[in-house]
Formats: structure tokens, C-alpha cells, sequence
């Protein structure tokens, strides 16, 4: 099964960056718009609030680089690393 094909079965609205990878598929960032679609998945699966994921996608949420270059991105290691605290 192709990965538009999981993600619509996991209820999830595919994104271009659910979809496809970096060239060294290590970018560590997703759009905030792919961190909120997968909000209900994850909240089910890590016993949280919507609400709470919604924050923690918020706070770790950075910014265009020097305000101008790039697009805001969600660093997934770091919202990782905040559920794994909240969690326990």
C-alpha cells in the first residue's frame, strides 16, 4: 500500500511532506498544517488532550530563518521529545 494510501486510511490528510522526502531524509521539520493532521492519531495513541498537542506543536513551531527565508516548519525530534515528557 502506497503512502497516500496509509496515511487517508489512518485518517490522516496527506501533505506533500508526509508524502515525499528530504533529499537525505533526515529534515527533522514538517509544516505545522502535517503535525496538526496527524493531532487525532497521536492523541489517541499517546493518551493526550488534543488541546496539549496542539500547544506543544505551537511551541515547537520555528520560525522563517533570519524572518525571511523558508517557511515556518515544526521540529518533529524536538515535539518528540515534549510528548515523551508530558507522557510520563
Amino acid at each position: 500500500m502506497g503512502d497516500v494510501a496509509k496515511l487517508k486510511q489512518a485518517g490522516i490528510q496527506p501533505t506533500a511532506d508526509l508524502i515525499y522526502t528530504s533529499g537525505s531524509s533526515l529534515d527533522p521539520h514538517i509544516t505545522p498544517e502535517a503535525a496538526r493532521a496527524q493531532i487525532t492519531r497521536i492523541a489517541q495513541a499517546r493518551q493526550r488532550p488534543s488541546e496539549q498537542l496542539e500547544e506543544l506543536i505551537r511551541q515547537n513551531t520555528e520560525g522563517r530563518s533570519l524572518g525571511i527565508f523558508g517557511e515556518p516548519g515544526v521540529n518533529v525530534l524536538k515535539l518528540n521529545a515534549a510528548l515523551d515528557t508530558v507522557s510520563r
